[in-house]
């Protein structure tokens, strides 16, 4: 089991949903996060606006997924967030010790579902 996390730029999560979607990945989380990476205070577009400084409006989306959906989610949030741009985002992927599903108790993989 392993938990994909992607910071990417908020105008391309529609993009992003659409691709896993496609590849059959259904389980994200998506928070609003502010953060840099290389492009440090570099201006940037945010719906039509342009933002300068050190932190920069973006999306964390978390998605835990079983091993045999680990390339595939990587892919699609490659495909849907990639502009070729300075600042597109970033991939981690982190084992998982242990999933739980409250509502039924279920542990591992079919936590996942």
């Amino acid at each position: 089991m392993k938990m994909v996390v992607a910071i990417i730029q908020p105008y391309r999560l529609e993009e992003v949903k659409e691709a896993l979607y496609a590849a059959n990945v259904n389980l994200i989380t998506v928070s609003e996060v502010l953060g840099h990476g290389r492009q440090g205070g570099q201006v940037e577009v945010y719906r039509g606006n342009k933002e300068t400084g050190n932190l920069l409006r973006k999306l964390r989306l978390e998605i835990a997924v079983n091993e045999a959906f680990v390339e595939p989610t990587i892919e699609a949030i490659q495909k849907g967030a990639r502009t070729g741009e300075l600042g597109d985002g970033k991939i981690f992927v982190y084992d998982l010790a242990e999933v739980v599903r409250i509502r039924t108790g279920e542990r591992g993989t079919e936590a996942i579902g």
